[in-house]
Parts: structure tokens; C-alpha cells; sequence
């Protein structure tokens, strides 16, 4: 498993937490990501590897990262930072570079080369159908979705790009049974965005989210599933909060329930 990989996931789990990463911690993620960077070969063996044959600078539609490159992982590809097992490198390669180019924005926004390589990345987006057309065939509507948290890290003055990838969700989203997963990670994209823009979304699920986190609890067999599951409650968290009746759980984790061993989150006041 990719080091650049299991640092990008736990750092995403402690922002979403809520966890105060300080300027050492920044400045230590941020070039352990940027020593992750792919050369140039390894983008084109992995072009290779997808059927693309040709110049990939000139490549009209980019669909795939030019900067980092999921490494080899025994045939098998990584999942998303909400669990998801990707079926194509659509979804699972530009997953892995658009969450590593967020967090390098988040945690060194002056970088010029981190700068560039945002710059080229939306320039490259904007030639795929799942980075701004209407598309919710296959895997490109889930990585429609990783475009949409991107952009609100990346370009967040983007707003009209922005909501071009929030209503490609609407109008797709019903139009098959989808795995829990997009609904999650939609919640996420959500809870990043400023509360003006996507007060409405938010409005149409705070019924659900309200359910969930007031009702729901969670079953905790390892390590592992205490950390995801929080990160779940905690997306919920990072959008009920929002609304001003609900501002006091803003700093409130998750616990686990010692007659039962479950996790739960207390909405008492």
C-alpha cells in the first residue's frame, strides 16, 4: 500500500475529526506528499497501461493524472477516502491524485509548484466529461463527485463550475440504485462548501442527517472501525452544525457507549 496513500486518508480523517494539525505537522505531510510525485515515466507507463497510445500533452480529453500516479497495488485499486472499491482507474486514479493536490493546496496554499500543478490539473479537468460535462454514466459520476470536493479546496471562486458539479449529482443521482458511499461522500463535498451556496442541498437531507446522528449508533469491532465510523458521524456533525440551533456540537465527537461498546454522538444540550 502507497505511504503517500495511507498519510492522505489519516490526514483527511483528522481534518474532518476536526483535529488542529499544526504548522510543523503541515509543513512534514506536505513534503512527504510531494516526494510521492510520479516522474514522468511513471506517467507514461501508466498510460500505457490504460490503452493510451499517443502524445499525452496533446491528448484532447486528459482523463488521468500527469502528476501522481497510484503505484502498483497487486491489482488492486484504492478506494476512496469514504471506503468505495473503485471498478476503473476513472475513478480510483484520479481519486488518488485530486485528494493528494487538495490536501498539498490546504496545507501549503503559497507553494508555487503545488500552485502549477493545481493550475495544469483544473486546465485537465475541464477536458473530461466527468470534470464538467454532464455525465452520470459509470464510474465517471462518482468521480464527478471527487472533482466537486476538489474544486472547493482547489478553486472554491469557481462557482459556477462548482455547481455545475453539484447538479450533475441531482440530476443523476435516481437514476440507478448506487451504493451508500456517493450519498457519503456528496454529505462530505457538503460539509466543505461555504453554508450559502449549499444551504438548500443541505435543507433537502438535514431530515436524514438529524436521523442519523441522533439515533443511529455504530458497531465497533477494531481500530479501524472506531475511526471510520467517526469520520462518518462527523461529516454529519460538520453539516447539522451549520445551522445556528445546532452550533453547539460544532467541537462534540463521537464516544462509545459503555453499556453497549457502540458509537454514538450526543445531541443533548
Amino acid at each position: 500500500m502507497s505511504d503517500a496513500y495511507e498519510l492522505m486518508l489519516k490526514t483527511n480523517y483528522r481534518i474532518i475529526l476536526g483535529e488542529n494539525i499544526v504548522d510543523a505537522e503541515k509543513h512534514n505531510i506536505t513534503e512527504r506528499l510531494l516526494g510521492a510525485k510520479s516522474t514522468r515515466e511513471q506517467v507514461r507507463r501508466f498510460y500505457g497501461g490504460v490503452g493510451f497510445a499517443g502524445n499525452i500533452e496533446e491528448n484532447a480529453s486528459r482523463m488521468y493524472p500527469e502528476f501522481f500516479i497510484p503505484p502498483y497495488n497487486n491489482g488492486i485499486k484504492y478506494r476512496t477516502v469514504l471506503g468505495q472499491m473503485p471498478k476503473t482507474q476513472i475513478l480510483s486514479a484520479n481519486m488518488y491524485e485530486l485528494e493528494i493536490l487538495r490536501l498539498l493546496k490546504i496545507l501549503a496554499p503559497d507553494n508555487p509548484e503545488i500552485n502549477d500543478m493545481v493550475c495544469k490539473t483544473l486546465v485537465r479537468l475541464k477536458t473530461t466529461c466527468f470534470g464538467y460535462q454532464d455525465d452520470g454514466k459509470g464510474e465517471c459520476f462518482d468521480a464527478s463527485l471527487i472533482v466537486l470536493r476538489f474544486l472547493a479546496a482547489a478553486a472554491p471562486n469557481e462557482t459556477i463550475w462548482i455547481q455545475s458539479r453539484i447538479d450533475n449529482f441531482n440530476r443523476h443521482y435516481a437514476e440507478k440504485k448506487r451504493p451508500r458511499f456517493c450519498i457519503w461522500y456528496y454529505w462530505l463535498c457538503l460539509s466543505e462548501l461555504p453554508f450559502k451556496m449549499v444551504e438548500t442541498e443541505i435543507d433537502m437531507y438535514r431530515a436524514e442527517m438529524l436521523n442519523w446522528i441522533c439515533n443511529k449508533s455504530c458497531v465497533i469491532n477494531s481500530e479501524h472501525d472506531k475511526t471510520f465510523h467517526s469520520v462518518i458521524l462527523c461529516i454529519l456533525r460538520n453539516n447539522i452544525s451549520r445551522y445556528p440551533e445546532y452550533r453547539y456540537i460544532k467541537d462534540r465527537l463521537p464516544y462509545v457507549n459503555v453499556s453497549d461498546k457502540r458509537l454514538r454522538f450526543d445531541m443533548k444540550q
